[in-house]
């Protein structure tokens, strides 16, 4: 059974839940944690890739990759959702190479992505915090505080955005990031 934190945004719920991505949650939309190619990875990359199927491959080799901080939209294919968006988060490099900037232009851009398309529930996984190494704290404070002024900035736009996290120790990380932030 998952652990679910909602929070509320103006009109948006904000919820926090541990899981798996790929599994259904009763959103449009999920977040692929990309690489640059787009063609699947390891972590939440490679998982969505196989959950999705052959398809959702054979799509993104149409995309021509996408630069770090960016995002683009596909179909789902076998996901229990519609789309997929893909964004490639930033590598750590400890913290002077803009990465707070990159990671913030991911969440942005998805978001405009969703808004773009008529989206109204999206579900993020925590990017950027594995393979590439960014400190899950200080991303929850980019990804939170990121989130937060773009539903203040374009009201009534989505329902529902949620973080699907993949480990306990991230869920109370984001919690406690926005319990003081929100």
């Amino acid at each position: 059974m998952d652990r679910i934190f909602d929070y509320k945004v103006h009109d948006t719920v904000i919820r926090l839940v541990c899981g798996d991505i790929t599994r259904d949650h009763g959103v449009e939309a999920i977040v692929n944690a990309a690489n640059t190619t787009l063609l699947g990875g390891g972590g939440v990359d490679g998982a969505i890739h196989r959950r999705a199927g052959p398809g959702l491959l054979q799509e993104c080799r149409t995309l021509n990759g996408c630069p770090t901080g960016m995002a683009k939209i596909t179909g789902a294919y076998s996901l229990p959702c519609r789309y997929v968006i893909h964004t490639p988060g930033p590598v750590w490099r400890g913290g002077g190479s803009g990465e707070s900037g990159l990671l913030a232009s991911c969440y942005r851009s998805c978001l405009d992505l969703a808004r773009e398309n008529g989206i109204r529930t999206v579900a993020f996984s925590s990017i950027s915090t594995g393979a590439y190494g960014y400190p899950p704290d200080q991303a929850s404070k980019v990804a939170v505080s990121t989130v937060a002024e773009y539903l203040g900035n374009y009201p009534g736009s989505f329902d529902l955005v949620m973080w699907v996290l993949y480990s306990d120790g991230i869920l109370q990380i984001y919690r406690n990031t926005a319990d003081s932030l929100i």
